[in-house]
C-alpha cells in the first residue's frame, strides 16, 4: 500500500531531488509542476513529455470562451518561451513505457533516467461502442485541436447533437446555441448534472437550456448515428432518429493509467495510488490531476478528480513535494461554469443523492446560493450569479465546522 513514510526510498536511501526530473504528460497538471520546479529554485534537468503539439494550457477555455468564439487562444502556462528554453520539452511525444527499477521512461528504442518523476497523463475522452460512431462529425472534447474542430462545424450551421447532460456537454450546448446551430441533447438521466448537483438544481440547468432554444431528450437512450461517411443522425432508443451534421460526445473519461499499470504500480479507484502528498507506490513516483487517486487527508477517503483547479493545484503542489516539502494536498475541489446568461462556483464535494440541499436567494430567477448539508456541516457549496460570498463559501467549505440550516438560508453566518 502507498505510505506516507519519511524521504527514504525502499531501500533505506534517503531521496535525492538534485537529479533530472522528468514529467509524462505535458498536460495542464505536468506544465504547472514544471513552472513550480523551476520557481522552487531546481536548476538541475527537466524533460517533459507530450503527445500534443501544443505548449502545456488550461482547459477551461476551450468549452467556453474559444467555443463560444470569444476567444482565439486557451490560457498558456507560463511565461511565453518557458517550454522552449527553461526545460527540455518534447512535443508530440508518446512515452511508452516506465522502468521503476532502472529509473527510466522509454520512448520507443531511447531511455531517459530520472530520478523523480510525475505522471500527469490526464484523462481521454471516451467515445460509444455503438453502430456508427465512427462517422465524421462523431467528435469529442478535449484539447484545444477539438475545440476549434468543434467552433467551425458549429459556425458552418447544421443540426448538432449533444450526447450527454454533464459540464461539458452543457457548456458544448451552450456554445453551439450561440452560434445559431439547432441544439438537442441527449441523455439518459431525468435532469442535466444531475449526478453532481441532484434533481433540483439540475432542473434549474434544464430550464435555462429550454428557454434559450435547446431541445432535451431526457430519459433517453442512443442507439447508434446514420449517415454514409458523415453523421446525418442519431438514432434513439425508441426508434426516433434526431437530425444531426455534427455529434458531441460528452459521456465522460478514462484516466489515462495504463502506463501506471504497466509498470506495476498501485492502481485503485479508477486512477494511480497515492498517498496524501502524491506520492505513488514507487517512492520516487508521483502522480497528479485526473489520473491521481488521492488519499485525501480532509475526506479521508480516496478521491480522483477530472477539474481544472485540481490539475493546476496538485501540479505546483507536487513540485513542492518532489523537492523535499512532503506536504499533503489538502485544498477541496472547484470548478466553475458559464453557460448562457449563467455562471457559478462549485467548491467542496458533494453527495446530492443523501446530502441535504439547502438553499439561500432565488432559485427560479437563477440567483442563489446552494449549500449541501452533511452531518450539520457544509460539504460543497455553490454561488449561481452571486460573485459577492465566493471566499467565505471556500472558508465555510474548508472549516467543516458545524452549522443550521437556518443559519444557511438567512446568511447569517
Amino acid at each position: 500500500m502507498v505510505g506516507t513514510g519519511d524521504r527514504v526510498d525502499n531501500n533505506g536511501r534517503m531521496a535525492d531531488s538534485t537529479g533530472p526530473i522528468v514529467i509524462v504528460g505535458a498536460s495542464l497538471a505536468g506544465g504547472a509542476a514544471a513552472v513550480a520546479l523551476r520557481e522552487g529554485g531546481f536548476d538541475g534537468e527537466i524533460t517533459l513529455f507530450g503527445t500534443e503539439t501544443h505548449r502545456p494550457y488550461e482547459r477551461p477555455p476551450l468549452s467556453k470562451g474559444l467555443l463560444l468564439g470569444d476567444a482565439e487562444e486557451p490560457d498558456w502556462v507560463g511565461d511565453e518561451g518557458f517550454f522552449d528554453t527553461a526545460v527540455t520539452w518534447k512535443p508530440g511525444t508518446t512515452v511508452t513505457a516506465i522502468d521503476p527499477e532502472r529509473k527510466v521512461v522509454r520512448v520507443g528504442d531511447d531511455s531517459y533516467p530520472y530520478q523523480k518523476l510525475i505522471i500527469a497523463t490526464g484523462s481521454t475522452p471516451r467515445r460509444l461502442d455503438l453502430p456508427g460512431a465512427e462517422l465524421d462529425g462523431v467528435l469529442t472534447l478535449r484539447t484545444l485541436d477539438d475545440a476549434l474542430a468543434l467552433r467551425e462545424r458549429f459556425a458552418a450551421g447544421g443540426p448538432v447533437a449533444v450526447i450527454g447532460a454533464g459540464w461539458i456537454g452543457c457548456e458544448a450546448a451552450a456554445a453551439a446555441r450561440k452560434h445559431d446551430a439547432a441544439v438537442t441533447m441527449i441523455a439518459p438521466e431525468d435532469q442535466p448534472l444531475v449526478r453532481v448537483l441532484g434533481d433540483q438544481i439540475g432542473a434549474v440547468f434544464g430550464g435555462l437550456h429550454r428557454e434559450h432554444g435547446v431541445d432535451l431528450r431526457l430519459g433517453a437512450s442512443v442507439q447508434g448515428f446514420e449517415g454514409d461517411g458523415t453523421v446525418s443522425g442519431v438514432k434513439l432508443g425508441d426508434g426516433t432518429v434526431v437530425p444531426a451534421q455534427t455529434v458531441v460526445l460528452g459521456v465522460g473519461a478514462a484516466p489515462n493509467i495504463a502506463l501506471a499499470e504497466a509498470a506495476g504500480l498501485e492502481l485503485t479507484d479508477g486512477g494511480i495510488a497515492v498517498d496524501p502528498t502524491l506520492r505513488t507506490s514507487e517512492f520516487d513516483i508521483y502522480a497528479v490531476g485526473d489520473v491521481a487517486a488521492h488519499d485525501h487527508p480532509r475526506y479521508r477517503r480516496r478521491v480522483r478528480v477530472e477539474h481544472w483547479a485540481n490539475a493546476k493545484d496538485q501540479g505546483a503542489h507536487v513540485a513542492r513535494n518532489v523537492l523535499g516539502a512532503e506536504a499533503p494536498y489538502q485544498a477541496s475541489p472547484y470548478f466553475f461554469t458559464d453557460q448562457y446568461d449563467l455562471g457559478c462556483e462549485y467548491r467542496g464535494l458533494a453527495d446530492p443523492e443523501h446530502d441535504q440541499l439547502v438553499i439561500r436567494g432565488d432559485l427560479a430567477g437563477r440567483e442563489f446560493i446552494a449549500f449541501w448539508l452533511r452531518d450539520g456541516a457544509v460539504a460543497a457549496a455553490m454561488n449561481v450569479n452571486d460573485w459577492d460570498h465566493g471566499d467565505a463559501l471556500g472558508a465555510l467549505v474548508d472549516s467543516g465546522r458545524q452549522v443550521t440550516e437556518d443559519e444557511l438560508i438567512n446568511g447569517t453566518l
